[in-house]
């Protein structure tokens, strides 16, 4: 009798542990980090196979993308480790880090440039993307900023300038690089957290008008950023040259129709489609799974995004506007990331180096998005202990 109890309460206790943890969120990535895996494999064999880089080898691309899932792992089960109250301590020094890594890659001899952009900084065998990092930076910092100055956010001087200035100061650092998706998805976190932490409508409204403008001066004053939407405006008036990429994307989109031609048979990945395992994996996503395909990968990441600003709404419900601002921080750079890669596949969004986040070949931006994920699962295993009464 005694042996039946306790292995009743080694089941009792197990499944109290196991619903300590979100544990579709975990299931969810997984899922995710599998499916790219697959999908870069798929993407990728063509290039692998013809390239002396890769030593022709058809498994060189899913080999090191394999490896970037598995040290991502590894590192956002250590970040889970950290608590909110630490990253909330050592925020602007992250920060300033972030910004110390930016500079480092504008300086010759130290950052690498790859096809015109200075983005990385060589580490032996793999190349760190800092840009990559400073997301998750910014979301930490902006949370903290709006947190200690949640007194002055109707000021314009005491709650907004601040801010202003050290996104102004990242966003020349990213657009010396240049790193324009970046330097978007930044200024997206970072204006959205301090909208999200009080600041008054007259201010954001006027800061939406005054990024809409900025914006436009950048595309005006840049002559590649200026073919780039031209190009996206009538891919099909140059398609073997400005509109050769979308105008692919587009014809692989529309190869897929409703089911896709099979996992594997793409024909735009056999040297048609540039950047097919990196930048537009979405569109190799379309034609060998088609509508269904997109459809499933758009409902799991909106399921993300919904679960981030749930998460959020909790710590906001227990008075931890700090969590509260990291998670939904989160939720919008997973949002807003997958939104401007998927409108570049689909023609709807000019064409900008953006990753699918979780899924695209590129190391740094798996790593940074594990992280980040662990970070908000930090939140919500914080949330739980606080409803049942336990400090954190």
């Amino acid at each position: 009798m005694s042996s039946q109890l306790s292995q009743h309460y080694a089941m009792t206790s197990q499944r109290a542990a196991g619903a300590e943890y979100d544990s579709a969120l975990i299931w969810v990535t997984i899922l995710l980090l599998g499916f790219g895996m697959v999908m870069v494999y798929s993407a990728s064999i063509a290039i692998a196979e013809g390239g002396r880089s890769t030593g022709n080898s058809a498994t060189y691309y899913l080999a090191r993308h394999a490896s970037y899932v598995l040290v991502s792992l590894v590192a956002a089960a250590i970040v889970f480790e950290v608590p909110l109250r630490v990253w909330q301590r050592v925020a602007p020094v992250l920060f300033v880090v972030g910004l110390v890594l930016l500079a480092l890659v504008l300086i010759p001899g130290i950052g690498r440039e790859v096809n015109g952009s200075r983005r990385w900084l060589p580490l032996g065998v793999v190349n760190l993307q800092p840009s990559e990092l400073m997301k998750l930076c910014a979301v930490i910092y902006a949370a903290d900023y709006t947190v200690r100055k949640a007194a002055f956010m109707h000021s314009l001087r005491r709650g907004f300038l601040p801010m202003l200035a050290v996104m102004l100061l990242t966003g020349g650092l990213l657009l010396r690089q240049p790193d324009f998706g970046a330097f978007a998805v930044i200024t997206v976190i970072a204006m959205g957290i301090l909208f999200l932490g009080g600041m008054s409508w007259r201010l954001f409204a006027g800061l939406i008008v005054m990024l809409l403008i900025g914006f436009l001066v950048l595309i005006w004053s840049s002559p590649y950023r200026m073919q780039r939407v031209i190009g996206f405006m009538d891919p099909w008036a140059d398609p073997y040259g400005k509109g050769y990429q979308l105008s692919h994307a587009l014809i692989a989109f529309g190869r897929g129709e409703w089911f896709g031609v099979g996992l594997g048979a793409s024909v735009e990945k056999l040297f048609y489609l540039p950047e097919a395992h990196t930048d537009f994996l979405l569109a190799v996503i379309a034609e060998e799974l088609g509508f269904i395909g997109v459809l499933t990968l758009l409902l799991l990441f909106a399921w993300i995004v919904w679960r981030a600003f749930a998460v959020g709404q909790r710590a906001a419900n227990l008075e931890r506007p700090f969590a509260a601002l990291v998670a939904r921080g989160i939720g919008l750079w997973i949002g807003v990331q997958v939104i401007i890669n998927m409108g570049v596949n689909m023609g709807v969004l000019p064409t900008k180096g953006l990753t699918l986040p979780l899924m695209s070949f590129g190391g740094s931006a798996i790593l940074a998005t594990c992280c980040a994920l662990a970070v908000l699962l930090r939140v919500d295993w914080e949330n739980r202990q606080m409803a049942r009464g336990f400090t954190v």
